[in-house]
C-alpha cells in the first residue's frame, strides 16, 4: 500500500480524513509511488483557521525576530537543498541539476525577504504644516493563499511565501497534487527554523481546495501560477469574493533572431530555453522567429545540438527528463501530428526516442518543427512540452508584429548584435519580460516577475517591490502634539 501524503496544519503533519486521494507518479518509472490526500471542507476550514489564529501574534513580532527566523530558514535550505532536489526529481521528473537550479532561484527570494526591514520603511515629513508631521507605514493583510503549479514545486511557492511571511502575514499553500511532497518538506524546515505554528500551512487538494481559498472570508489575498484559463478563473472568483489577486497564467514565448545574430549562441540558447525541464516552463522559448535568411543555417545548428542530448531518468547523467504524467505526454505528442496535418515540416520527431531510463516512463524527446503556420494550434496554443517551432519572417518589423499580435505576453527575447535594434525592440514589444541575447529573461528576486495580456491577471507582479506591496497595505498618519502655547479654535484649514 502506498504512503498517503497529508496536510500541514497548525505546525504539524495531519493525515487526510476526506477519503479522497490522487495518485503521485514517478514520471521516469511510470508508476504510482504515493497517494496525496485531497482536502474536504472541514480540512480547508481547519487550515485557514490555524493561519487566522496565528496571525495576530506573528504580525506583532518585531522585525528583528522575524528576520532571525528568515535567516535561519535560508541557512537550513542552503544546507539541505540536495534533499529537496531529490524529492522534486522523483515526483516531477526534471533532472537533478535543474531541480537544484529552481531551488536556488527560489532561495533568491528568501534572501530578498531577509532585507524586509528596509523594504517596509515608511516616509516621514516633519512640519508638513506648522506643528504637524505626516508619516507612512505598511502593514500585513492577514491570511493569504498561495496556489502553485506542478512545474516548479519549490521555486514558485518561494516567489510568494518568503515575502508574505516576512511582511507579517500567515500562509496557506495549496501545492499541485502532482508533486506535493516538496511543500511538506518546506513546512518542516520552517518549523525547524523557529516559525510559530500556524504561520505556514500546507493544504493538499484539488479544485475544492482552490475554491475554498477563493471563497473563504478570512483569506485576504491569493497568489496563483498556472494555465491561463485557470488563472482567469482564480482572478475573477477571488475578486468576486473581495480578495487581492495576482494570477500568473500561460505563455507562448518567442525568440526573434536577426540576421546579424551569433547563430551558435542562438542555437545553444534555443536548446536550453526550449528543452530544459522538458519544456515545462512558463518562460520556455517555444517559437523561434527567424528573420530570413537565418532559418536554414540556424536549424542545422539546432539539430546538431539536439542529436547530442540524452533523455532519461533525471537521477542519472541526462540532459532532459520525462514529462510529468502520461496524459500530459500524450497531449504534447499530439501536437506533432497536428503539425503534420497542417503542412509544417517535422525536422526532429521526439516520439519513440531511445531513452536512458525505464520503458514505462513518460517520455517525449526534443522535437523541432519548421514552417509552422500561425493559424495552427501548434502556434496558437501553449504546448508546455519539448516542442520548438520555427516561424520564418522577412523582416524585423514583421517579427515584432507577429509577437505583438499574440494572445500572450509573458516573456520574449531578441538575438542580435545591433544595439539600436535591441533598444527599439525593448521599447516596441508588448511583453512583460524581455531578454536581449538572454533566452529566459526571468528577473532576479529584487525585480518583479509577471507578463502582459493573457499571461497575467491582476495589477501586481510577483516578488520584488511589487510583491511587498501586494502583501501589505499602506497607512498615512497625520500627527500633531500640542504644546501649552497653542491657541484657540480655528475651523478653517491650516494655512502655514
Amino acid at each position: 500500500m502506498n504512503q498517503t501524503i497529508g496536510h500541514w496544519i497548525g505546525g504539524a503533519e495531519v493525515a487526510g480524513k476526506s477519503g479522497r486521494t490522487s495518485p503521485v507518479f514517478d514520471p521516469a518509472l511510470g508508476v504510482v509511488t504515493k497517494d496525496v490526500a485531497l482536502a474536504d471542507t472541514a480540512e480547508i476550514n481547519a487550515a485557514i483557521a490555524a493561519a487566522a489564529k496565528a496571525f495576530p501574534e506573528w504580525r506583532d513580532y518585531s522585525q528583528a525576530r522575524k528576520q532571525g527566523i528568515l535567516f535561519k530558514f535560508r541557512e537550513l535550505l542552503n544546507e539541505r537543498k540536495g534533499e529537496l532536489a531529490e524529492i522534486i526529481t522523483a515526483e516531477h521528473g526534471k533532472v537533478l541539476s535543474d531541480a537544484l537550479g529552481e531551488i536556488t532561484r527560489g532561495q533568491e527570494v528568501v534572501e530578498f525577504a531577509c532585507g524586509m526591514p528596509h523594504l517596509l520603511k515608511g516616509f516621514y515629513t516633519e512640519n508638513a504644516s506648522t506643528g504637524v508631521d505626516v508619516y507612512s507605514t505598511r502593514q500585513a493583510l492577514g491570511v493569504v493563499g498561495i496556489i502553485s503549479p506542478f512545474n516548479f514545486p519549490a521555486m514558485v511557492p518561494m516567489w510568494f511565501f518568503p515575502i508574505a511571511i516576512a511582511t507579517g502575514n500567515t500562509v496557506v499553500l495549496k501545492p499541485s497534487e502532482k508533486d506535493p511532497t516538496a511543500a511538506l518538506w518546506l513546512a518542516k524546515l520552517w518549523k525547524e527554523a523557529g516559525l510559530p505554528d500556524g504561520v505556514f500551512n500546507v493544504l493538499q487538494g484539488d479544485k475544492l481546495a482552490v475554491d475554498g481559498l477563493l471563497e473563504h472570508p478570512d483569506v485576504q489575498a491569493i497568489s496563483f501560477v498556472g494555465s491561463t484559463p485557470i488563472a482567469k478563473y482564480v482572478y475573477e472568483q477571488g475578486a468576486k469574493h473581495g480578495k487581492r489577486v495576482q494570477a500568473l497564467g500561460g505563455a507562448k514565448n518567442h525568440m526573434l533572431v536577426l540576421p546579424d545574430a551569433d547563430l551558435d549562441l542562438v542555437a545553444d540558447s534555443a536548446i536550453n530555453a526550449g528543452f530544459g525541464s522538458a519544456g515545462e516552463r512558463c518562460m520556455a522559448i517555444s517559437v523561434v522567429v527567424a528573420v530570413e535568411p537565418v532559418a536554414d543555417p540556424l536549424i542545422e545548428k539546432i539539430v546538431e545540438r539536439m542529436n547530442k542530448l540524452t533523455v532519461g531518468d533525471g537521477r542519472r547523467n541526462c540532459d532532459m527528463g520525462p514529462l510529468v504524467t502520461r496524459e500530459h505526454r500524450d497531449k504534447v505528442a499530439s501536437y506533432i501530428e497536428i503539425a503534420n496535418q497542417d503542412g509544417a515540416k517535422v525536422v526532429v520527431d521526439g516520439r519513440g526516442i531511445n531513452v536512458d531510463g525505464d520503458a514505462n516512463g513518460f517520455w517525449l524527446g526534443p522535437t523541432l518543427i519548421d514552417n509552422v503556420l500561425t493559424s495552427s494550434k501548434v502556434y496558437t496554443e501553449e504546448i508546455f512540452g519539448p516542442v520548438l517551432s520555427i516561424v520564418r519572417v522577412k523582416s524585423y518589423d514583421e517579427g515584432v508584429e507577429l509577437i505583438n499580435n499574440g494572445a500572450f505576453g509573458n516573456g520574449t527575447a531578441i538575438f542580435t548584435n545591433d544595439g539600436g535594434a535591441a533598444r527599439r525592440f525593448q521599447n516596441e514589444i508588448q511583453v512583460g519580460m524581455i531578454g536581449i541575447n538572454v533566452p529566459i529573461p526571468v528577473p532576479v528576486a529584487y525585480y518583479s516577475f509577471g507578463g502582459w495580456k493573457n499571461s497575467a491577471f491582476g495589477d501586481t507582479k510577483a516578488h520584488g517591490v511589487e510583491g511587498v506591496h501586494f502583501y501589505t497595505r499602506g497607512k498615512a498618519i497625520t500627527s500633531r502634539w500640542l504644546d501649552p502655547s497653542h491657541g484657540g479654535i480655528n475651523l478653517g484649514f491650516p494655512q502655514n
